[in-house]
């Protein structure tokens, strides 16, 4: 029987209406494998500040609220606007697939501008802290805050430089041909995981008491 079909689909006329397949579908660049082994490895180091802090929690009589410290409301706007910019990396995307160089251009942008506003909150919320005297060696709960807050920061800050990198080169026309987005695509993959994380330290180092 798959014979009979292999011979009939073989004298099927083309039609230049035929549908067209994604070359990228099913596969996977080596560029996204990196990023995948690296996200996989990153991820075992949040996991083990993430344990740490757990370790130290469990071990301690006296542990502060959190809430009496750290700025959750203003924290949870920053929470926010990384969601957002989740979801506009995800329109770039999309952006590059179609083809549409402005759409690309306007959604990395704004992608950039929640990763900004983003470190703009923690270093205001780290300048207050310090000036109430909430400095890093005070004990286990801000040296562990620092820690794990920072090591995310630093992965924001990377992420916005390289997002920056991605929307120079969209100015100039890349990504746009209909089969060279592999690049914003590996760009998304890291700024989502960096989304994901933060939820992550967003609850259990601000939201549980």
């Amino acid at each position: 029987m798959s014979d009979q079909a292999s011979v009939m689909a073989e004298h099927l006329p083309h039609s230049e209406h035929a549908p067209t397949v994604d070359e990228h579908f099913g596969t996977a660049s080596d560029g996204k494998v990196g990023m995948w082994i690296f996200l996989l490895t990153d991820a075992m180091s949040f996991s083990g500040l993430l344990l740490g802090y757990g370790i130290l929690r469990a071990g301690s009589h006296d542990w502060p609220d959190p809430s009496d410290r750290l700025g959750i409301p203003s924290t949870a706007i920053m929470t926010f606007a990384l969601i957002c910019s989740s979801v506009s990396m995800v329109l770039a995307l999309e952006a590059a697939k179609m083809k549409d160089s402005k759409g690309l251009q306007k959604w990395l942008l704004l992608t950039i501008l929640g990763g900004v506003f983003f470190l703009g909150g923690q270093v205001r919320e780290y300048t207050n802290l310090i000036r109430e005297g909430h400095v890093l060696a005070q004990d286990q709960f801000m040296s562990t805050f620092y820690s794990v807050t920072g090591f995310h920061g630093m992965h924001v800050f990377t992420g916005v430089c390289y997002l920056t990198a991605i929307y120079w080169q969209a100015r100039k026309g890349k990504y746009v041909s209909g089969n060279d987005y592999n690049q914003v695509e590996i760009c998304g993959l890291f700024w989502h995981f960096v989304d994901l994380v933060w939820i992550l330290v967003f609850t259990f180092v601000y939201l549980i008491k």
